[in-house]
């Protein structure tokens, strides 16, 4: 599904990604659980995916290494089921101001918040572990 989009203001978008590419990072870990406090911004040269969390929420990589927790706010009905997002940046900066676009819908960008990945890993690796466990 593709969507023509153009740019406004300074507004850029910096991203299309496909949902498929990160279906594999979700576990039985949620992502909420490793959210630091709420940051004003992020700087995203590269978008290297997204997953959604919920209705409003969403993940996206900045990088391999580095994902923040997005809420949304407005008319987003379907966030959940997107194949493709987009999400505005003035700069490469990802701030409250951006909006997250999925078909034709626009998000607002109500709350950042940087997600822990290396501890989040850790976890799944002792859940994993876990389960291997559990099977023998």
């Amino acid at each position: 599904m593709k969507t023509s989009l153009s740019i406004v203001g300074s507004l850029v978008v910096v991203a299309v990604a496909s949902l498929a590419g990160c279906a594999s990072m979700k576990s039985q870990l949620d992502y909420r659980e490793y959210t630091g406090e709420p940051v004003k911004s992020f700087y995203m040269a590269n978008f290297d995916g997204w997953a959604s969390v919920s209705k409003d929420e969403l993940v996206v990589w900045s990088d391999i290494n580095k994902a923040y927790l997005l809420k949304v706010s407005g008319y987003c009905p379907d966030l959940q089921f997107a194949n493709t997002i987009a999400v505005t940046s003035t700069a490469n900066t990802v701030d409250k101001f951006e909006k997250v676009i999925v078909g034709n819908d626009r998000c607002f960008i109500q709350e950042i918040r940087p997600v822990d990945l290396k501890q989040m890993k850790a976890d799944r690796k002792i859940l994993r572990q876990q389960q291997k466990a559990s099977e023998s």
